[in-house]
């Protein structure tokens, strides 16, 4: 068991480096916004985890929040690419 927990924190822990990297690096608007969906969809993967090993629903609000948090953050990303972009208003 805790050569699964520490293979787990391995895999979140290094996919959380390499998607900040896709954020700070970029190169463009869109490349940083989906580096942000993934990483927000690591959040949400590492608080099911954590529910799921330690028997308990107490982060559920929070995976509420942060998947709340994400959808209405690419709406607004996307809605300021097509403005920018001269498509529909």
């Amino acid at each position: 068991m805790n050569l699964l927990l520490a293979a787990i924190y391995v895999a979140f822990t290094a996919a959380v480096l390499l998607t900040v990297w896709r954020v700070i690096v970029g190169p463009s608007i869109l490349d940083r916004a989906v580096a942000a969906d993934v990483l927000l969809t690591l959040v949400i993967c590492v608080l099911g985890a954590d529910m799921a090993i330690n028997h308990h629903t107490r982060s559920l609000p929070l995976l509420l929040i942060v998947a709340a948090v994400g959808v209405f953050g690419s709406i607004a990303i996307a809605r300021f690419v097509a403005r920018r972009d001269g498509g529909p208003r």
